[in-house]
């Protein structure tokens, strides 16, 4: 799985990361091969009327990514046992058995995401970082 947790001022900040995300799993066939999550922290709109302007604007940008966005409206993920900074980009990879296998805060330099793509590859078993002609694997009939 690939968890983005941003809030609203930082959804730009691993944009190319998330159309290069989008782009080698297109180009490999590997859309299914992983989950991708998205929560947009809303903590700081978490009252009337902000709120359901809030709700409103991220169903929106759902309905542009294409991908199911959830919201936390307490700060949940920002707490114990997670601890994510609540001011920024958040991506973390988690293996099969829900293990976090990498986590970064900020903006990722190249080098970051190419340690990204590196760790996603073991997790999908199929080269991200290099060529897009390699084969993917058949889809799995389910995911964890």
């Amino acid at each position: 799985m690939v968890l983005f947790y941003e809030d609203k001022d930082s959804t730009g900040l691993n944009a190319t990361l998330k159309e290069t995300l989008f782009e080698r799993g297109k180009a490999r066939g590997l859309l299914d091969a992983a989950w991708v999550v998205a929560v947009a922290n809303l903590q700081k709109f978490d009252f009337f009327p902000a709120r359901q302007i809030a709700l409103s604007y991220v169903r929106d940008e759902e309905k542009k990514a294409g991908v199911p966005i959830l919201v936390d409206l307490d700060g949940t993920l920002g707490a114990a046992p997670w601890e994510l900074p609540m001011k920024t980009s958040n991506v973390l990879l988690l293996d099969a058995a829900g293990a976090v296998v990498f986590r970064h805060s900020g903006r990722m330099k190249p080098e970051e995401q190419v340690a990204f793509f590196a760790t996603l590859s073991r997790l999908v078993g199929v080269d991200l970082n290099g060529s897009s002609t390699a084969q993917a694997p058949k889809a799995k009939e389910s995911r964890p």
